[in-house]
C-alpha cells in the first residue's frame, strides 16, 4: 500500500508537500516513484447584501479555480464541524437553515451554535504596546480581554505583544486563564515595529493545519520595521493565514497606515476594522468571532499547472439563487517546491525586531 508523509514547505502549512510511492512488481524495476503534490487549504466566507452569513452550504456549491483551472474540492468543513463525506450530488439543501426554519437560532450548546462551529480554530492575538498606545491603553486591554473570554469554543489562543520588539507572551494554549494574565501584565512603551512582529506571528502559525488567524490591535502606523508590509502579506496568503485588523482613528487618518491595514487584511481573507472608541473596539472584536465561525474550510489537489510563482485563486458559487451572494477569502499563494531556508524577510524581521 502507498505510504503518505506530510512535511511543511520552509514555514507554510497551508501548502503542504505530500510524498508518496508505490514499489513496482518484483519483475519490473524495484525503484519507487515519487510525486509531489500541493495540499491547498482555503476559509470562505460567505455573505448576503446586508453582511449576514450564509450557512447550510455544501461542496458542490462551491467552485474553485487555480489560474482559471477548475480544482475539484478535496475536503470540505463549515465552522469547525468536519463533513462526514460529500452529500449526494443530486441534492440541494436550503441557502440558510436559519432563513428557512424562520430565522430561529439552534439552541446553545447544540452543533450549530457559534461555540460549536467555532471549535478547532488558531487564533493569535498581537497587541501593539507602542507609544502610540498610551492613550486608551487600559480600555484596549478590557476589549481584549472580553474577546479572550468570548472565544470559550476555540481550539487554542496565543497572545504576543509588540513595540520595537515582539513578545510571545502567552503560547498557544486553550488556558484562558494563563491568556488573560499575559494581556493584563503588557505595559505601553517604545517605537512600532508592527511588520517585523506580524512577519514572525505569521511564521509561528504556519507549522499549523485548519483555521488559523491572527488578530491584530494597532494604535499608529508603524516607524520600526526593516521588513516591508508587502512581504507580510505574501507569506500570510501562501501560508493561508487570515489577518484581521484593529485600529484606532488615529491610524486611519495616517493614509498608509489605514491603506496597508485594508489591504493586507483583504487579500488574506480578513477585514480591517478603524475604532474611534472603546465601544467600536469591542464591536469589532465580536465581529471577528462572529466571522470565524462562519468560515467555510475547503481544500483542494491542484492540477496540473505550468506557473511556478504566483497562483491566482478564485472562489464562486454556482447556481442562480447562489450567484447573488459574496464570497471572501484569500485570492492566491505562492507556490513552494522544496524545504527552503527562512526567507530573507523573515531574517530581516528577526534581526530587526528583538524576541522574547
Amino acid at each position: 500500500m502507498a505510504t503518505r508523509h506530510f512535511f511543511s514547505i520552509g514555514v507554510c502549512s497551508s501548502l503542504l508537500l505530500l510524498a508518496g510511492g508505490s514499489p513496482q512488481p518484483a519483475a519490473q524495476d524495484s525503484s519507487r516513484f515519487t510525486v509531489n503534490v500541493v495540499l491547498v487549504q482555503l476559509n470562505v466566507a460567505v455573505t448576503d447584501k446586508r453582511g449576514n452569513y450564509i450557512t447550510g452550504l455544501r461542496p458542490q456549491d462551491f467552485e474553485i479555480r487555480e489560474d482559471n483551472i477548475p480544482e475539484r474540492i478535496a475536503s470540505f468543513e463549515e465552522g469547525g464541524e468536519l463533513a462526514g463525506g460529500f452529500p449526494d450530488q443530486g441534492t440541494s439543501g436550503p441557502d440558510n437553515p436559519a432563513e428557512a426554519s424562520g430565522g430561529a437560532e439552534p439552541p446553545a450548546g447544540g452543533s450549530g451554535s457559534v461555540l460549536s462551529r467555532i471549535a478547532g480554530a488558531n487564533v493569535f492575538i498581537l497587541f501593539d504596546t507602542s507609544d502610540y498606545m498610551y492613550r486608551g491603553f487600559v480600555f484596549a486591554q478590557d476589549a481584549i480581554a472580553g474577546f479572550v473570554h468570548s472565544m470559550q469554543g476555540v481550539n487554542k489562543i496565543a497572545f504576543y505583544s509588540y513595540s520595537r520588539d515582539l513578545s510571545r507572551a502567552t503560547a498557544l494554549t486553550s488556558n484562558r486563564g494563563l491568556v488573560l494574565r499575559g494581556v493584563r501584565n503588557t505595559v505601553a512603551g517604545d517605537d512600532a515595529a508592527l511588520y517585523n512582529s506580524l512577519l514572525l506571528t505569521v511564521r509561528d502559525a504556519a507549522p499549523l493545519r485548519g483555521r488559523k488567524a491572527i488578530v491584530v490591535f494597532s494604535n499608529g502606523p508603524d516607524n520600526a520595521s526593516t521588513v516591508p508590509p508587502e512581504d507580510v502579506e505574501e507569506l500570510a496568503q501562501s501560508t493561508g493565514t487570515i489577518i484581521y485588523i484593529i485600529s484606532t482613528r488615529q491610524a486611519q487618518e495616517e493614509p498608509v497606515s489605514s491603506a496597508v491595514f485594508e489591504r493586507m487584511s483583504k487579500a488574506t481573507g480578513g477585514k480591517a476594522y478603524f475604532a474611534k472608541n472603546w465601544r467600536d473596539e469591542t464591536s469589532a472584536f465580536a465581529s471577528i468571532r462572529d466571522d470565524l465561525s462562519h468560515l467555510y474550510t475547503l481544500s483542494y489537489y491542484p492540477k496540473p499547472n505550468a506557473n511556478t510563482g504566483w497562483r491566482r485563486i478564485t472562489v464562486r458559487l454556482v447556481g442562480r439563487d447562489l450567484q447573488r451572494y459574496h464570497v471572501r477569502t484569500r485570492d492566491g499563494y505562492r507556490l513552494l517546491h522544496q524545504p527552503v531556508a527562512p526567507s530573507e524577510a523573515v531574517t530581516a524581521a528577526e534581526s530587526g525586531a528583538g524576541i522574547n
